[in-house]
């Protein structure tokens, strides 16, 4: 009889400890996805585009005077807990290209695509990652490190204070591959690990509200000229 009573708390036992397992899974589950909800949307996502050299794009562009197949660099940077993602996809670029991205100081363009006449140089730049077009012209490469509002290198040797990188290009690897367009092969630049590349290939456009580049989303306009808020 006593057997009998009993049989039943091990299955009302487990039932007990099954809800308050889902209850707790539950609350885990809706703190984990009020994160995600943050963090997909406002400031945390980056998406713009890289413009072609003028100089340059038709010896980048996979056909060549067709505005429609224009070459095309797409960026999209998600902001991360600890660091931030950068997917680069690149299309209608003249196949089996390599290339050198980095993230520069400076822009060679302004806002409105046309080329930057007071332009001398991209100022301090860090080497993210090659990128090369497939058979077709195609290609895609991510990269993980710090990007969004954050990106900035110094160097006391020289006196150079924290200075931010903004914005995003690519380099063509071989010097020879833009010969055709007029770059001067005997005078290689240094981005890429040879430090023996061709001239910039496609780079992004600053803010025509802040002059920033697009990897600073979060731009304090509070001051003249704008900074970025980290």
């Amino acid at each position: 009889m006593t057997s009998s009573l009993r049989r039943p708390v091990r299955p009302l036992l487990a039932i007990a400890l099954l809800a308050a397992g889902s209850v707790l899974a539950f609350g885990f589950t809706a703190a984990r996805g009020v994160t995600a909800r943050a963090s997909a949307t406002g400031t945390d996502v980056a998406h713009f585009e890289l413009v072609a050299n003028p100089k340059f794009a038709n010896c980048l562009a996979q056909y060549p005077g067709d505005p429609s197949r224009a070459p095309r660099a797409d960026v999209t940077v998600r902001r991360g807990n600890l660091n931030d993602t950068l997917t680069l996809r690149i299309r209608d670029i003249r196949p089996n290209l390599a290339f050198d991205l980095f993230t520069v100081q400076r822009s060679s363009l302004l806002a409105d695509r046309s080329a930057d006449p007071a332009f001398k140089d991209v100022g301090l730049a860090w080497y993210q990652s090659d990128v090369r077009a497939d058979a077709d012209g195609d290609g895609q490469v991510s990269v993980r490190t710090i990007l969004l509002d954050q990106i900035f290198g110094f160097d006391p040797d020289v006196s150079l204070a924290p200075t931010s990188t903004f914005h995003v290009g690519f380099w063509f690897n071989a010097p020879a591959d833009a010969q055709a367009c007029g770059f001067d092969v005997t005078r290689a630049t240094p981005f890429n690990g040879e430090h023996h590349a061709g001239p910039l290939a496609m780079i992004s456009l600053p803010s025509a509200a802040t002059g920033l580049g697009p990897l600073c989303v979060k731009p304090d306009t509070s001051v003249t000229p704008a900074r970025c808020n980290p």
